[in-house]
């Protein structure tokens, strides 16, 4: 579009202030200068944002809505050029992430501690949620990006895969199921069982990979949050299919993980972000150090 942020800008000035005279002196121009902006700009929206008159100056219908949209504009625009230079010189700015809990809990404090060891200063907003709410958070623009599952195609989400992650058996170290080198879903058919709510990604994905099988997993108990099935399991209350991200390191000295086969259920974990938007330089700093961490 024919328009540049200094027309959007005088426009502003003028509607603050209601006279051309007083707001082409705020921002040092002539009247005639003052008054070629705005004509550009109302030619490249293809309608008029002010009435002139020769005492006042007043908003048209259309300008009354465009003045908030243009003042949001101008400062989105100053506070990107203000966090580009404060990172360029003393790196200082913030990342916003939304990541679903699974990858949170276990793998992204050791990221985040390496990426404040090298940009002490800069600020880091984890938003720990679903699914569905990370993607919602990144396409309002309230998250730089995520972390989360391969689901529905959304045509406005860009999804670049970092693994492919399988389910496995969570149960305590003395449960009898603890030694196998692996386990059929059906073998979990005399145990009594700790899953997610139907609307988790996670339980969508189970349900369809075991649609096929003659016997499929009854849920004993239902919780909303796969941090709280651990807790279960952890009690002794169960076992659980949980993907090996959210499982704790092979060193916790309760629970320890089993394949599952017959299927096996892959969850593929990635970045999100949203189609055509770029990141911060802070945010950029932060995905690279992640990418280096990633577990292969």
């Amino acid at each position: 579009m024919d328009y540049e942020l200094n027309d959007i800008r005088s426009f502003v000035k003028i509607a603050e202030l209601g006279s051309f005279h007083e707001a082409a002196d705020a921002l040092h121009l002539s009247q005639p200068a003052l008054s070629r902006r705005i004509k550009k700009l109302e030619e490249g929206l293809g309608t008029s944002l002010l009435d002139r008159t020769t005492r006042k100056v007043s908003l048209t219908s259309v300008g009354r809505d465009f003045l908030p949209k243009a003042r949001r504009l101008l400062d989105d625009f100053d506070e990107s050029i203000l966090n580009i230079r404060e990172l360029a010189e003393r790196q200082i700015g913030r990342v916003t992430l939304a990541c679903i809990p699974t990858a949170a809990f276990y793998f992204l404090p050791s990221v985040i501690r390496l990426y404040n060891e090298r940009y002490p200063k800069i600020r880091i907003r984890l938003l720990d949620l679903s699914a569905n709410e990370g993607l919602e958070a990144v396409l309002r623009g309230e998250a730089d990006f995520g972390i989360n599952m391969m689901s529905g195609q959304h045509p406005d989400i860009e999804f670049v895969p970092l693994v492919s992650e399988p389910f496995v058996l969570a149960c305590r170290r003395d449960h009898e199921l603890a030694g196998r080198s692996s386990v059929t879903w059906s073998e979990l058919s005399d145990y009594r069982l700790i899953g997610v709510g139907r609307l988790s990604g996670n339980r969508m994905l189970l349900d369809h990979a075991l649609s096929g099988l003659s016997w499929r997993p009854q849920w004993f108990y239902e919780v909303q949050h796969l941090s709280t099935s651990l807790g279960l399991v952890e009690a002794g209350l169960g076992v659980s299919a949980m993907p090996s991200l959210a499982m704790p390191a092979e060193d916790h000295p309760t629970l320890v993980s089993v394949p599952l086969i017959e299927p096996v259920v892959n969850r593929s974990l990635g970045l999100v972000y949203r189609r055509g938007s770029s990141l911060s330089p802070a945010a950029e700093k932060f995905v690279s150090i992640l990418l280096e961490q990633w577990p292969q």
